[in-house]
């Protein structure tokens, strides 16, 4: 999980986070209310710690303003002066759990089970309201046309490998850098199976520590660990006779990764804490922004299991080696998001064109729309220009790197590499729609990201 401690004594954050950190969560701490509203606004966390005092502020007010940022904001109160009318209240505004200090590694574990469990009904209750409000918009429009129509002759044949491997059973894995599709490119897969009418259970192997993402996968019993107050069974179980698609199976832990491969070999599994065995018919489908063979190299990840999942393997190239894909994609964005609110463009200008296909799109196509999305808002005439786009687009050149343009630093130019660096992660902040997706654009993890934030001082 990744988890926010707010608390004024320094031994306590350090404590609470060398506990956490030791079960493979990643952790951020905050010592006054004002810092902690700034990460709940610029991150996304799983969970928060908060003390009920923070020197002359009031725990209880910073839980109002959190829960105002973000109404679903699970908060976790601790204190050394509880009472009873005290958790009374903290229940009443909002909180999801409240802790007396001192409190045992056992007490916080048990939290986390609770807490992983409340995330996983929220995200089932927000997947659910996603479909119905996307049911609701594929009746009024056609949704936004992607990879699947290609005009780029590499991608045209990577999607054709994948739609004639569609109708067999062979495990897919598809490979490229983050924000080109995969995941859409995955349902696609599934819709055009045999497996059609089947489930399509779906999987974010980065999302949750090594324990819970085992839980969630395989499933448990009873007793298990700390919280498993009852069985349950996993996404394997969910999936059985349909497609199991496992979203950035690069990040996905060694110790899983051999269950895994005996699921695919064997078509066996056991749920955490179980000896006995189950069957599960699945259909793998396996994405991932990393390098494989890499990372089988620098011993990340098993050999048998690449070999396992590269059955039918394509590579989606990024949309700056896509122009006219790119161009393609920009005028069906400019038409959607100009359908949605109403309003008439006649197109986009000189200006627009040329910031449009000299930036780079480190973010591919999330970028993209994100951009075209914005610019729909913001434009004041009836023609995008570059004045209605991000930022980014007027400052990086084709390949990604800046250009020169404004404040921008150039590859080759007399910078130190640290520069370079600050220049590039300040520009993927500006548009990046979280940290997380940040880190997974430039390669690296959140906790990474965070420090290098740090290092730079881009806070």
């Amino acid at each position: 999980m990744d988890i926010l401690i707010v608390d004024d004594e320094r031994s306590v954050r350090q404590a609470i986070t060398f506990a956490l950190e030791a079960d493979d969560h990643y952790v951020e701490t905050a010592e006054d209310g004002a810092a902690a509203l700034k990460r709940v606004k610029e991150a996304s966390f799983h969970l928060v710690f908060l003390d009920l005092r923070l020197g002359a502020e009031d725990g209880m007010d910073v839980l109002k303003k959190i829960l105002e940022i973000k109404p679903d904001q699970l908060v976790v109160m601790f204190t050394a002066h509880a009472s009873i009318q005290t958790a009374v209240k903290a229940t009443q505004l909002g909180a999801f759990d409240f802790l007396e200090k001192p409190f045992l590694p056992e007490q916080v574990r048990a939290i986390l089970v609770k807490a992983d469990k409340a995330l996983r009904t929220q995200g089932e209750v927000r997947e659910l309201k996603q479909t119905v409000v996307a049911l609701k918009s594929e009746v009024k429009s056609d949704r936004v046309p992607l990879t699947f129509d290609s005009e780029d002759e590499v991608t045209r044949d990577a999607i054709d490998i994948l739609f004639r491997a569609a109708g067999t059973p062979a495990s897919v894995l598809i490979l490229g850098e983050s924000g080109t599709g995969k995941s859409v490119i995955a349902r696609e897969v599934h819709e055009r199976s045999l497996l059609r009418d089947k489930p399509l259970v779906t999987i974010s192997c980065p999302s949750l520590s090594k324990e819970l993402l085992e839980s969630e996968l395989f499933g448990h019993v009873r007793g298990a660990f700390t919280g498993a107050v009852k069985d349950k069974t996993g996404k394997v179980a969910t999936a059985d006779g349909g497609t199991l698609f496992l979203d950035e199976i690069g990040e996905l832990p060694m110790e899983i990764q051999s269950k895994l491969l005996r699921l695919l070999q064997e078509r066996e599994y056991e749920r955490v804490g179980d000896n006995k065995t189950y069957k599960a018919n699945v259909r793998v489908i396996a994405a991932t922004n990393r390098d494989l063979k890499q990372c089988v190299a620098d011993g990340t990840f098993r050999e048998d299991l690449y070999y396992r999942l590269n059955v039918i393997a394509v590579t989606i190239p990024p949309l700056r080696e896509r122009k006219r894909d790119l161009k393609q994609f920009t005028k069906r964005y400019l038409d959607h998001f100009a359908s949605q609110i109403g309003r008439a463009f006649d197109g986009i200008d000189g200006s627009g064109w040329d910031a449009i296909l000299r930036h780079g799109w480190p973010g591919n196509l999330r970028e993209l729309r994100n951009a075209i999305e914005r610019a729909v808002i913001l434009a004041r005439g009836k023609t995008i220009t570059a004045a209605d786009l991000p930022a980014p687009t007027l400052v990086t050149g084709a390949n990604g790197s800046a250009n020169g343009a404004g404040e921008g630093v150039k590859v080759g130019d007399q910078v130190k590499l640290d520069e370079l660096e600050a220049a590039h992660i300040r520009s993927v902040l500006t548009w990046a729609p979280s940290l997380q997706e940040a880190a997974e654009i430039l390669g690296i993890d959140k906790a990474t990201l965070y420090r290098k934030r740090k290092r730079l001082d881009l806070d």
